[in-house]
């Protein structure tokens, strides 16, 4: 038996080394290092998800390989810590405790009141009342155990409280339901579900060193038209907001220009109304296929999501959390919509992201886009000159996002590959602008300093 015993330590142990050294290191600098390093003032966060059962593992190492900002996906919910009326399990939210301080991490709470929520809460015979005292009882436990917890700086109050422009209510069953709706309505025009009112007054009373995100899963214009006007309804009852989140699930391709202009639209907005913007839970999903080209786009879409965020740091905090860390673990493994892959290599989408942080300002990589263009600038007159082909329109900003010239190009010439088109800045200030560039093949954002 002590044979046997001998032989199975020292599989462990070499299947131990093994998974170590099977771990591919990219290429240039680590995400974590080029945003501690160009980003110090922390106006852009860039981090990743995954559970406590990745300590120590490959999918683990490389979350603290490559990410100073970490969101735990399931361990802070109520389904985890409170799985029935009379259990409490701090088991593995307690574990994110010590390993964010060893790797000098901070930490987003995903304990969001929303419908990941245990199953007893989704019962259909709870009371309104009987609703309202498990609520409180468990936001108030989570508080009190994490404010003021070295390295956890944000907490998602509520999660998902909208669908397709209206209240995200409760269900017959256990399915994907908001229960808490259940607890009632204020007397507000929009008559806001009064669950997410006390969620905030809990977190303002019993957490208040953290910052509380109110998180949303739609891109619907709808839903964000109602997130905003809940955002306007909680401020005016004394309540603290400090960001917004959205879960950007998007489908490769994703990145257009009217995607891409609401996404900044979005931003301009938090950031108007004094809010940091979250992209909470970053994934883009290959579901048409795998190929090369196919990972060469999903990366050109993730690049273009990070260059917006780049484009609108300087007017307020932006942050990205990657909702996978490698394509063999997580959510939806089916369509690959990690930074790594099966093997844990780095995939074409992490080094878009990579290059665009290395940038320092939006400029994306030709190679992804398929579009040639090329910056002509004339600093002793203020103007410069575009060329490349099929330009369809163009779009100058300030380094505070203001859009100062818009162009639309109705022109035959504009399919040419040495097309030139001629921008008189000569009437702005001297410093950094950045000009986006409308093309039939994508988009391409530039800077270019007026000395």
């Amino acid at each position: 038996m002590k044979k046997i015993n001998t032989l199975l330590l020292v599989t462990a142990i070499l299947n131990t080394s093994v998974l170590f050294a099977q771990l591919p290191e990219p290429s240039g600098r680590r995400l974590r290092t080029i945003v501690e390093d160009k980003y110090s003032d922390s106006s852009i966060i860039i981090g990743a998800t995954t559970g406590s059962w990745a300590f120590g593992t490959n999918t683990g190492l490389i979350m603290d390989r490559e990410f100073s900002y970490v969101t735990p996906e399931n361990d802070f919910k109520q389904m985890i810590i409170h799985p029935d009326p009379t259990t409490w399990n701090w088991t593995r939210p307690d574990a994110w405790t010590q390993h964010i301080i060893d790797n000098n991490q901070i930490l987003r709470m995903h304990c969001p009141i929303g419908p990941q929520c245990s199953e007893w809460a989704k019962d259909d015979g709870r009371t309104a009342a009987e609703l309202e005292s498990n609520l409180r009882e468990f936001l108030i436990a989570v508080c009190e155990r994490y404010n003021g917890t070295q390295g956890i700086e944000y907490m998602d109050v509520v999660n998902e409280t909208v669908i397709k422009g209206a209240w995200h209510t409760d269900k017959p069953g256990t399915n994907w339901e908001c229960p808490w709706y259940r607890i009632g309505l204020d007397n507000d025009t929009n008559k806001t579900p009064l669950y997410i009112k006390i969620a905030f007054e809990i977190a303002q009373q019993y957490a208040p060193d953290l910052k509380f995100i109110l998180n949303h899963h739609e891109a619907n214009n709808a839903s964000w038209e109602l997130i905003k006007e809940t955002i306007e309804y909680l401020r005016e009852g004394g309540l603290r907001v400090d960001g917004i989140g959205w879960q950007a699930h998007v489908d490769n391709g994703w990145a257009t220009t009217d995607n891409l202009n609401g996404l900044r639209t979005m931003i301009d907005w938090a950031h108007n109304n004094n809010l940091e913007f979250h992209i909470t839970e970053a994934s883009v999903w290959l579901k048409n296929g795998y190929s090369q080209t196919i990972l060469e786009e999903q990366a050109a879409t993730y690049r273009a999501i990070i260059e917006v965020l780049l484009e609108k740091h300087p007017a307020g905090k932006v942050a990205c959390n990657i909702w996978h860390i490698d394509d063999g673990h997580g959510w939806h493994t089916e369509w690959y919509p990690s930074l790594f892959d099966t093997y844990y290599s780095a995939k074409p989408a992490y080094y878009a992201i990579q290059e665009a942080l290395e940038s320092s300002a939006s400029v994306l990589n030709e190679y992804f886009y398929r579009a040639v263009m090329t910056i002509l600038p004339n600093p002793t007159t203020g103007t410069f000159a575009i060329q490349g082909e099929n330009i369809q329109s163009v779009e100058i900003t300030n380094i505070n996002g203001q859009i100062i010239k818009q162009l639309s190009i109705d022109s035959p010439s504009a399919s040419r590959q040495d097309y030139q088109l001629s921008i008189d800045l000569s009437d702005q200030p001297k410093g950094l602008y950045f000009v986006k560039i409308n093309t039939e093949k994508g988009i391409s954002v530039k800077k270019v300093v007026l000395e």
